[in-house]
């Protein structure tokens, strides 16, 4: 890997260019074929990975046998980076690859010495995890927010069988945000997106339907 693709990693985003290079002296390469054993549960945990091409399963095994998928690593991502910052540096899932796959095996104790080395740098990469995090918790609050409007959306047109175009709310705001598994903030959230989209306008209890329309192709995206 080069150094500018090292630098796109989150974890090696505040890294200057000279801790880049020690870090890439220190990866290799491996092709694994699809089933081929990557580590266990409990094993010693020297290595976090990347992977370049193929995907790899993260799984848990029952006594009896039965096997739990925790997640599914695809392509560009890292895993078991976590491992390296634990008390006990064992890999707690055991992992196996779907199809043949290209792994990129980085070092725990070369990472870890740059972190010892220069303090500043653990910071550095605090803020960068930090502001990794905070993306992702914007992303999944929008597809919260995504999936909550496409519920509102059909409740409002499976209730609109009053006068056309009209739906009366017949219970509390607090009560239908209960019913469609939202908060009542975020009911009103999404009603006000709705309304300034003029989609819906809102009177009291009542609900106006401007374009009906409209809505039904919300429910198609």
């Amino acid at each position: 890997m080069t150094l500018e693709e090292l630098q796109r990693l989150h974890l090696f985003e505040p890294l200057s260019r000279e801790q880049l290079a020690r870090v890439r002296d220190s990866l290799r390469v491996r092709h694994c074929r699809a089933g081929e054993a990557l580590f266990a549960q409990g094993d010693p945990a020297p290595h976090f990975f990347f992977v370049k091409r193929g995907a790899v399963k993260l799984y848990l095994l029952s006594r009896d046998g039965d096997e739990k998928v925790v997640e599914v690593i695809h392509a560009d991502q890292l895993f078991a980076e976590a491992v390296m910052f634990m008390d006990e540096r064992r890999y707690p899932v055991n992992a196996t690859p779907l199809v043949e796959t290209e792994l990129v095996i980085f070092d725990n104790a070369c990472f870890l010495r740059l972190l010892e080395e220069s303090p500043g740098l653990a910071f550095q990469l605090l803020g960068a995890l930090s502001r990794r995090i905070h993306g992702l918790l914007s992303h999944i609050d929008e597809l919260t927010l995504h999936n909550a409007t496409h519920r509102l959306v059909a409740y409002l047109l499976a209730h609109g069988g009053g006068a056309p175009g009209r739906v009366q709310l017949s219970a509390p705001k607090q009560v239908i945000a209960s019913r469609l598994s939202m908060k009542p903030e975020t009911l009103s959230r999404i009603l006000a997106r709705l309304r300034d989209r003029g989609l819906v306008r809102v009177k009291g209890d009542t609900l106006h339907l401007l374009d009906e329309a409209g809505l039904r192709e919300m429910l198609l995206t």
